[in-house]
């Protein structure tokens, strides 16, 4: 009767729900679970250098990128926070402008110190939230005692505490100048300048040397290996995680698999840079397939770069595209790395999430790396420490639906060139940049520019002048208008910094006794008898 009925409707409705849950059920757990995060920094790379950034050339040295970029989001108007290594790292990491945090300008190879530790960093929350946290490369930001990676929110690191110039190896890569290998018996007898030959270069797993010097002709496949396990292990633990990969590309010395004689028969050595680019573009290629392959609708991959070319290194040097700031080179000098010109901050940016962030899409929205740190947390449901300041923007509604609306004011503190460090010289808000301060890095050549001071500030266009060749008039409406707004505003950030309790400072102090050395009994700190 009226019970069976009952008793039969209520079974069909069981079996359709748990039909429908079976059916769907990968993508609802998929999103109710916390996503994972692959952070991916290039060093010392180009706008340029991504294909899609300079679609007119018909270059095809980064494929992967492109293909991450047609099903992505290409993000055309992104900022490292800072123009050299240790500040932008610094700034991704916590979020806040290196006046804040502390770290204005690099550490050494002998650094006692690094990030201040009263700073909280991206991987300590995601640490605390449940996340594994894993590191490969590059981390420039102390590498003595509890500086290190493991230390700041890291469960697991394999890569070198610093830049990969910053020691000798046995089989260099290439430089300029081309630097000699480490001496297997004592001091070198002359050392070329800008060769750091004192210690070998380390490869560190967690907090233990493995291998010095490292060979850098096998670092990169080193690198894949690493981050392709983690991301697997990651999912076989059904275990959300943050995976930060600092490359050692683009930096020199480059050391792609490209012969000698193939290298030398191209005027200038043109083919290393490319070479470089295309070995960089296939781990990162490795890197998103491996993601593809275990867990792809929930993870977001954020490419990026910490700094634009370093130009004194040449044919060795990337691309700026035509962020070229001519005002500067007409004067003397290189624009790109260690200066605030657009050169040295405008990075390739590339963002990926199947599902989440619509493909094939383009934002011009004024973003910088220090927003990474506050999205990443807005995504993964984790609310920072209400304690400090933050400068960094949540920039999910850009990434996942389409807003073009980032930084209304962005400020770029010099961090290599001439002046005091962490010095605010340039003001961005809309299509317009300000600079109260002007200075020049090492052209290729040797060409330097004097640091000039300007009262009122020099003002570009960037919409109709991105080569920042010629400012605004002095006395025009617009000009006024633009300044006013931008010397309020940085009064304003001035007055924040200066007022803010949670302002850390780092010590940059050095000693011979922290440099990394595996057996001091040995020259350059020789791990183990090479050859």
């Amino acid at each position: 009767g009226g019970w069976g009925c009952l008793l039969l409707f209520g079974m069909l409705l069981c079996g359709l729900l748990f039909h429908t849950v079976s059916q769907h059920g990968t993508r609802v757990d998929e999103y109710s679970k916390k996503p994972n995060f692959i952070i991916i920094l290039a060093d010392d790379i180009g706008w340029g250098d991504l294909d899609v950034n300079r679609p007119e050339e018909k270059l095809n040295n980064t494929p992967y990128l492109n293909l991450m970029a047609e099903q992505g989001l290409r993000l055309t108007d992104f900022h490292s926070p800072a123009s050299t290594c240790s500040p932008s790292r610094a700034a991704i990491l916590t979020g806040r402008y290196g006046l804040r945090n502390g770290v204005t300008h690099n550490f050494a190879v002998d650094s006692v110190a690094g990030l201040p530790l009263s700073e909280v960093t991206l991987p300590q929350l995601l640490q605390k939230a449940g996340y594994y946290t894993a590191m490969i490369g590059k981390w420039h930001l102390g590498h003595n005692g509890s500086y290190g990676p493991t230390n700041r929110g890291f469960d697991y690191y394999l890569g070198i505490p610093y830049s990969n110039d910053m020691g000798c190896s046995d089989i260099p890569g290439y430089n300029l100048p081309q630097c000699l290998p480490c001496d297997r018996y004592g001091p070198q007898r002359s050392v070329h300048k800008g060769c750091y030959s004192k210690v070998g270069l380390p490869l560190i797993e967690n907090s233990s040397i493995v291998e010095q010097p490292l060979d850098l002709w096998t670092l990169t496949e080193q690198y894949k290996s690493a981050a392709t396990r983690i991301i697997r292990n990651a999912r076989e633990q059904g275990q959300p995680y943050l995976l930060y990969i600092a490359l050692a590309h683009m930096h020199v010395p480059l050391a792609p698999p490209l012969s000698p004689d193939a290298c030398s028969s191209t005027p200038n050595g043109g083919k290393v840079y490319a070479a470089s680019l295309r070995e960089m573009d296939s781990l990162v290629g490795a890197v998103k397939s491996a993601s593809d392959d275990t867990n792809k609708n929930n993870t977001l991959i954020w490419f990026t770069g910490d700094n634009g070319p370093w130009e004194k290194k040449c044919q060795y040097a990337g691309s700026v595209g035509p962020f070229t700031g001519k005002w500067q080179t007409s004067r003397g000098g290189g624009s790109a790395k260690q200066t605030t010109w657009e050169g040295g901050h405008r990075v390739p940016t590339v963002a990926y999430w199947p599902g989440r962030i619509p493909a094939n899409t383009t934002s011009s929205a004024l973003l910088s790396g220090m927003d990474i740190f506050p999205t990443l947390l807005s995504l993964a449901g984790v609310i920072p420490p209400s304690s400090r300041r933050y400068d960094g923007i949540d920039a999910t509604s850009v990434l996942l639906h389409g807003e073009q609306t980032g930084h209304e004011f962005l400020f770029h503190p010099n961090s290599g060139a001439a002046g005091r460090f962490g010095d605010l010289q340039a003001v961005r808000t809309g299509k317009h940049k300000a600079f109260y301060i002007t200075g020049a890095a090492e052209a290729c050549g040797g060409a330097t520019g004097r640091q000039q001071l300007h009262d009122p500030p020099l003002v570009f266009d960037l919409e109709w002048d991105k080569s920042e060749e010629t400012p605004l008039e002095v006395g025009t409406p617009e000009y006024k208008a633009v300044a006013e707004r931008i010397a309020r505003r940085r009064e304003e950030l001035l007055w924040d910094i200066a007022t803010d309790k949670s302002v850390s400072t780092a010590d940059y102090s050095t000693d011979k006794s922290a440099a990394p050395c595996c057996d001091p009994r040995h020259t350059v700190c020789r791990c183990h008898t090479q050859g």
